[in-house]
């Protein structure tokens, strides 16, 4: 908890502001337009009614710097009208876990990952890259700080990205839970525990497709979801994930889970999954003001950019419609 005591009347104004906000965001109406266009230029300026600016003429580098260029406003403007800062640092968190790992494995590798580092994050990449090659970590966030020196040391003594990224997971969601834990609401409470199951979801299975042992998973998998590390990776094992999630949101996306990890689509099964959080944070436009949503825009906001950014160059690469509108998640708006 902050030291002022907060309540949702304190997101009376924010829950106005974002709620106006979300009838200019894309809607799967909208999001058919795009991709019945008959190119990408007529596919980018569809964007330009929902006050994107103009990126048809934009290659796909292009395209993706003024993609983060608007989530980072997004982010800045809800942080500075935020009663609590955690509602857009939980969202900039992952950008930071994001660049951390980017910057862990090319070093390792001995290649540049410039191309792949976002600046949505809470410090710059540069702060980053700048803190892992001189190992002084003065300028990085403790946590962020602590587990990026942890996942170097396991990288060069195993020589398994995989790892350090798992290391990096678990930094990243007990981070993110304690940002949870700090909101007056209990919204973003119930959002990231709904993230550590789809993230344990996902672990899960691809660990059983990969015919990897049970140790082997439970160090991918990270507690603090609804169901706990050891109750996922008993039902991965004995082909119940189904059973485990019944009665949640990720109901369909285990039943798939559990085709995809004896050798069925995956594509489905990630899918699913995503959508299951949509359909979590929608429960959020039930509520007239607070922290939920806030936090469901800034969720659908990020959604939105990437539903755009899979139109737009899936455009510049020549892929057809019918193939990205494949793997298109559902719309929040």
């Amino acid at each position: 908890m902050s030291d002022k005591m907060i309540t949702d009347r304190d997101y009376l104004f924010l829950s106005a502001m974002v709620k106006a906000r979300e009838s200019k965001m894309l809607t799967g109406e909208l999001l058919e337009r795009m991709l019945a266009a008959p190119g990408y230029e007529d596919a980018a300026k569809v964007l330009m009614d929902c006050g994107y600016e103009d990126m048809s003429r934009m290659n796909a580098a292009e395209v993706d710097a003024a993609l983060a260029q608007r989530r980072a406003a997004v982010f800045a403007e809800i942080g500075s009208f935020a009663p609590e800062k955690g509602a857009a640092e939980a969202f900039e968190l992952k950008y930071d876990y994001h660049n951390a790992k980017v910057i862990i494995k090319s070093r390792g590798a001995g290649v540049s990952g410039e191309h792949l580092l976002s600046g949505s994050g809470r410090v710059s990449a540069q702060t980053l890259a700048e803190a892992y090659d001189t190992d002084d970590y003065r300028a990085v966030p403790t946590v962020l700080a602590h587990a990026m020196g942890e996942a170097r040391g396991i990288l060069a003594r195993t020589n398994n990205p995989q790892l350090a990224d798992f290391c990096l997971d678990r930094a990243y969601f007990a981070e993110l839970s304690a940002i949870a834990g700090q909101m007056s609401g209990s919204f973003m409470g119930a959002y990231v525990k709904t993230l550590i199951d789809g993230a344990n979801l996902r672990s899960a299975v691809r660990t059983v497709r990969m015919g990897r042992d049970l140790e082997f998973m439970k160090t991918a998998l990270v507690s603090g979801g609804g169901a706990s590390v050891e109750q996922v990776a008993s039902a991965a094992v004995n082909d119940t994930l189904a059973e485990l999630y019944s009665g949640t949101v990720y109901a369909e996306a285990a039943r798939l889970g559990g085709e995809a990890a004896k050798g069925g689509t995956m594509t489905a099964f990630e899918m699913a999954c995503d959508n299951a959080v949509v359909a979590f944070l929608k429960n959020a436009k039930l509520k007239s003001f607070g922290d939920a949503p806030v936090i469901a825009y800034l969720a659908a906001v990020e959604n939105e950019l990437t539903a755009v950014r899979m139109i737009l160059t899936g455009f510049l690469a020549g892929i057809k419609p019918e193939t990205i509108r494949e793997r298109l998640r559902v719309s929040y708006a």
